[in-house]
């Protein structure tokens, strides 16, 4: 092949190339009713797809695409599935090509208010007298985590709420319980009595066998101490698991 010939293929693949970007219509050369921006505005809220409201946070996409089809890669790759990318780090999301750290983390803090206006709208309970009082008051805490914790609730003889104390953190499928923790923090709140609850990022609420032998052996020192253990939680998305409520005790 001449030297020409492979120069005159060269270009016309660069100009195949530039049509195809110069023909991709960016989001300032829409219709204005069908912008992110201008469509909330416009029709509301909730007008906008999942991913229009992503691409308002976001601002603008890259070269290759626009903000709204970098959304719709985003949500993809979660399965559409806002909780799965709610859970989502900064690190994770900076690998999505045009998307960096601050576009990251406007991602993440949106999700996290919408997550607590929802937790808002059920009140925590100051007094706890049954499993799912516990769960909402911990819940907000433990979902969405991609890690193990440990907490407890402390209430008096009344099951007035003392205090809710985190007491280790883990990896994906444990985290460390030390008892003379536990029992040195009810001691030093007054509590009369405990509530375990830990969560498991696996999202299944099924109690592992050491769940089982740790909870029995705090119980055993709680009678010792006079402080009563009345529940252990293990919460998820799923929702949570009761070992009262399931007759574990």
């Amino acid at each position: 092949m001449h030297l020409s010939e492979t120069q005159n293929i060269a270009s016309l693949k660069k100009f195949i190339l530039m049509a195809g970007y110069e023909n991709k219509i960016g989001i300032k050369s829409w219709a204005e009713e069908d912008r992110p921006r201008e469509k909330l505005a416009g029709q509301g809220r909730r007008a906008l797809t999942d991913a229009e409201l992503i691409a308002i946070l976001i601002g603008s996409g890259s070269r290759d695409e626009t903000a709204v089809e970098l959304s719709k890669r985003i949500l993809h790759h979660y399965d559409n599935d806002l909780n799965k990318l709610g859970k989502a780090s900064i690190n994770e999301l900076s690998n999505f090509k045009g998307i960096g750290e601050a576009k990251a983390i406007s991602i993440i803090a949106a999700l996290e208010i919408g997550r607590r206006r929802n937790d808002f709208e059920t009140k925590a309970p100051d007094i706890i007298s049954s499993s799912k009082d516990a769960y909402n008051l911990m819940r907000r805490h433990l979902v969405d985590l991609n890690h193990e914790e440990f907490w407890i609730i402390l209430t008096g003889r009344s099951q007035k709420v003392l205090a809710k104390e985190l007491i280790s953190k883990g990896g994906l499928s444990n985290t460390v319980i030390d008892p003379k923790v536990i029992f040195g923090v009810a001691l030093q709140h007054q509590a009369s009595n405990i509530i375990l609850i830990h969560n498991h990022p696996s999202g299944s609420l099924k109690p592992s066998q050491n769940d089982i032998v740790l909870t029995k052996q705090l119980v055993s020192a709680g009678n010792i101490l006079d402080i009563k253990i009345l529940d252990h939680l293990i919460i998820s998305d799923q929702g949570y698991f009761s070992f009262a409520d399931e007759g574990l005790f």
